[in-house]
C-alpha cells in the first residue's frame, strides 16, 4: 500500500474530481461488520450550464472490508468539485463509483440533499444494494427541504 501524501501535509484542492487523490489506510477492525458515516452539510459544485453555485448536504455510509477512506483525501475529493460543472445526480453517482472503486467497501450509500434551484430540491439516493443485515445502519435523517 502506498504512504500517504496528504495527510500532515499541506495540500490544495485539485482543479477537478478526476485528478483528486483518494488515500486509504488499512481497516484496523478487517472481519468487524460496522458501518463509517462522512457528513459533508456544505458540499459545492457548479451547474454545467449556467455556472451558478449548487449546494448539498451529503450523507456518506460504508462497511468498509480492507480499507477506510482516509479523511483529509475525502475532504479534498469533495472541495475540487467545488469549480466542477455536473448535474446533482452526475455528483453524487460519481462520488460513490470513485469511493466503490477506491476501497471497495462490503457496501456503501450516498444521500445527496441538494438545496433548491429555481424552487425545487432534488435529492439523490445511490446504494450497491441491501445493507448487511448485521450491521447497525442508522438513518441519515436530513429533514425534506421546506422552504421559509
Amino acid at each position: 500500500m502506498k504512504k500517504l501524501t496528504q495527510l500532515g501535509k499541506s495540500a490544495r484542492l485539485t482543479a477537478s474530481p478526476a485528478k483528486a487523490v483518494i488515500e486509504k489506510v488499512r481497516n484496523p477492525h478487517k472481519g468487524t461488520a460496522y458501518c463509517v458515516r462522512f457528513a459533508c452539510p456544505e458540499f459545492t459544485s457548479i451547474c454545467p450550464i449556467t455556472g451558478q453555485p449548487d449546494f448539498a448536504h451529503l450523507v456518506i455510509d460504508y462497511v468498509p472490508k480492507d480499507f477506510l477512506v482516509e479523511s483529509k483525501s475525502l475532504k479534498l475529493f469533495l472541495g475540487s468539485f467545488r469549480n466542477h460543472g455536473a448535474f446533482h445526480e452526475d455528483c453524487t453517482v460519481a462520488i460513490a463509483l470513485r469511493l466503490i472503486a477506491e476501497i471497495k467497501p462490503v457496501w456503501l450509500r450516498i444521500g445527496g440533499y441538494w438545496y433548491p434551484r429555481g424552487g425545487i430540491p432534488i435529492d439523490v439516493f445511490y446504494q450497491t444494494g441491501e445493507a448487511p443485515k448485521d450491521v447497525w445502519i442508522p438513518p441519515q435523517e436530513v429533514p425534506a427541504y421546506r422552504g421559509r
